[in-house]
């Protein structure tokens, strides 16, 4: 208990201390999974509501496939973007492979489902009348859509936090297609990992902190979110 209590107080100051390895390390990860997240709510918003407002034909079976990509573990991404990256692959001459392109990459394909099939929901939940009553207005196609898109902003909002929180914390991408690099690719979750190898615990419980600090933040700003929604 004793170490544990020691381990913890240390890592409250280096924290506090803002340790330049510390600040590298949370850098990269922020610069990296908000880079993911705004590709792919560029993609995943207007994909998802695309699906939700049109006809398109076999729409049930493009959600299931969505919905089934959501419980996809990170390493099989991980592994997928690997076979394509490496030097042996179709893309191996970019030279991606350990780079933070490569992590944006596959935590991009990670939560662009995410994003489509929770942004479906949001858009599924607004009310058919708002449609209709824009086009009986003059709306045409476009204004109609932002109308849409206006009443299910916050779904879409709670649906980009949601994506954000679910890279910031992944590993098997990051460690895969990253390699853990110092003051480069080293993520908080992969310094983590490798600082318990080490056996080294200082540095990793001062990153546990931090990340559970963003993820706190990214739950109250989700709850705050998901209240103004249900209003």
């Amino acid at each position: 208990m004793s170490f544990f209590f020691d381990s913890f107080v240390a890592a409250c100051r280096l924290a506090w201390a803002l340790d330049p390895e510390l600040l590298t390390i949370v850098r990269v990860s922020l610069t990296v999974s908000c880079v993911a997240t705004v590709f792919a709510a560029v993609v995943g918003i207007p994909a998802g509501f695309t699906i939700a407002h049109g006809r398109l034909p076999g729409k049930r079976i493009i959600i299931t496939l969505l919905n089934t990509l959501l419980a996809l573990p990170t390493v099989v991404i991980g592994l997928f973007v690997y076979v394509f990256i490496s030097r042996r692959g179709i893309f191996g001459p970019l030279d991606l492979l350990y780079t933070q392109e490569a992590m944006i990459i596959g935590q991009f394909i990670l939560i662009v489902p995410l994003i489509t099939a929770l942004t479906i929901a949001a858009i599924s939940r607004v009310d058919e009348r708002y449609r209709k009553t824009a086009k009986t207005l003059g709306a045409d196609t476009w204004q109609t859509a932002l109308v849409v898109l206006r009443e299910g902003r916050f779904g879409i909002g709670a649906a980009v936090i949601s994506a954000f929180g679910r890279v910031i914390s992944e590993i098997g991408i990051s460690m895969m297609l990253g390699g853990n690099i110092k003051g480069f690719t080293r993520t908080m979750t992969t310094a983590m990992a490798l600082e318990y190898d080490k056996g080294s615990f200082t540095l990793a419980v001062a990153l546990g902190l931090v990340l559970m600090a963003i993820s706190l933040a990214i739950n109250v700003l989700f709850n705050l979110v998901q209240g103004r929604s249900s209003r």
